[in-house]
């Protein structure tokens, strides 16, 4: 990914020191328990592990040893040897590159997955904060874009809160799933190697071995990774959505934090764009994309082919980089996030009343009216707050005055009664159960 959306720590992940540091462990290891069994001597393991353990590998010496073998396992070996000296013979004693390349990919995506929870944990934290913070805080509800009934703004957080909550337990499950190790030999049937090693390998690496691996670790494991990464993606770009359309102008109930000295357009000075959340809604997809080709690889031929290899050298990096970078720009959005109560009220107001339709509705129907004149009565007056509404901008009919004056809703209903419904509380009593609910193990 590039250095724009990339953040250090996820990026030294998959850096070639770090990778060739993965593969020198899980030879090194696999001589160890080779030298358990007494296929190699023991202290030619500790030669390998003294001298690889304290070397730094020479990046461009393995390339140009790649150069010429086409084969980067190989020119790693080859380095390694260089290093090592004549005990380096012992080194991938009936292994094959896939055990290598598999259990080091699965151990990068293992590390990467941590910081994407250490990710999600603090994205969490700030949308329980902001939730906390406006649980009380009323604002209308939308459905296909349109003026509903109130909710709270704290509800919308509560919301994603527990999105997130979900693509945490998703995330510690796809961990789970791919944190396996392969060190089963050419075409996987512990031909040339102790199942042993396989085990103590795995162990060493924080791994489970793979119950079955061909020649490569089975690639549903990682369809099922990437996708989760993609569902989280998603769940990104609902709330990056959620805030853009909350931004605009006619709305402007919420705002991402304008700094000062930032500015929002070339030509026009008086802009403050949802840059940031408009972003998210890129990156998110780019990281669902990923999970397509993740799935397409789980169809390789026979017991291996490299089809594979290609796409996830891209896509694990791409990945769980952009996806790094936009949890945490979201948790920054989301904690600076500024709230405008009174332009909530203002916009609720607008609409003069039309949020307590449905208890209006209900009202009726209680009172003996079928729920087709009750349907049709309610509509009939909130049609004439709605006209008023489109010429003005902001409705000059009053839907309580037009019911109160209506006959034929007056046959049903009391003054008071109609007035009753329409409390604006009655919407958001429920909110502390619900919150209950979301918050109470947290």
């Amino acid at each position: 990914m590039i250095p724009r959306y990339s953040r250090t720590d996820m990026v030294s992940i998959w850096s070639p020191e770090s990778k060739f540091r993965i593969w020198f462990e899980i030879e090194a290891h696999a001589c160890d328990a080779l030298a358990n069994l007494g296929v190699i001597p023991k202290e030619a393991a500790a030669t390998i592990w003294e001298k690889g353990g304290s070397a730094t590998f020479d990046i461009d010496r393995i390339d140009e040893i790649e150069r010429e073998t086409k084969h980067d396992v190989i020119a790693f070996l080859t380095h390694l040897a260089e290093i090592v000296g004549p005990d380096a013979r012992f080194v991938h004693q009936g292994m094959t590159s896939s055990d290598v390349l598999d259990t080091c990919f699965n151990v990068q995506l293992v590390k990467a997955t941590d910081l994407l929870l250490e990710d999600l944990e603090a994205l969490l934290a700030a949308l329980k904060r902001r939730a906390m913070e406006h649980k009380d805080t009323v604002c209308i509800g939308r459905s296909h874009g349109i003026h509903a009934e109130p909710v709270t703004f704290g509800l919308k957080m509560a919301e994603a809160y527990a999105e997130f909550d979900r693509c945490k337990t998703r995330l510690l499950a796809a961990r789970e799933e791919i944190a396996t190790c392969a060190i089963s030999g050419a075409v996987g049937t512990f031909a040339n190697i102790d199942p042993s090693v396989e085990e103590h390998v795995a162990k060493a690496m924080g791994l489970k071995p793979e119950p079955v691996s061909t020649q490569v670790i089975p690639r549903d494991r990682h369809a099922m990774y990437f996708a989760t990464l993609g569902v989280i993606a998603s769940s990104i770009e609902r709330v990056a959505t959620e805030i853009r359309h909350l931004q605009r102008t006619e709305v402007l109930e919420a705002e991402e934090f304008f700094s000062k000295g930032q500015k929002g357009s070339s030509a026009m000075p008086h802009k403050r764009n949802p840059v940031l959340t408009e972003n998210l809604t890129g990156l998110a997809r780019l990281v669902r994309g990923y999970s397509i080709p993740a799935m397409e690889n789980v169809a390789l031929w026979h017991e291996r082919d490299i089809s594979h290899s290609s796409v996830e050298r891209m896509i694990g990096p791409d990945a769980t980089v952009t996806l790094d970078f936009a949890l945490v720009r979201l948790t920054g959005v989301i904690d600076k996030l500024m709230v405008y109560p009174e332009r909530m009220i203002g916009n609720m107001d607008r609409l003069g009343g039309l949020v307590h339709s449905q208890r209006i509705l209900l009202a009726l129907t209680q009172a003996g009216s079928s729920r087709e004149d009750a349907y049709r009565l309610v509509q009939r007056n909130a049609m004439k707050v709605w006209d008023s509404y489109q010429v003005a901008g902001a409705a000059s009919v009053d839907f309580l005055t037009e019911l109160l004056e209506d006959a034929d809703v007056r046959n049903y209903l009391s003054e008071q009664e109609i007035r009753d419904r329409f409390d604006l509380g009655y919407h958001t009593k429920n909110v502390d159960v619900i919150f209950e609910r979301v918050f109470s193990d947290n």
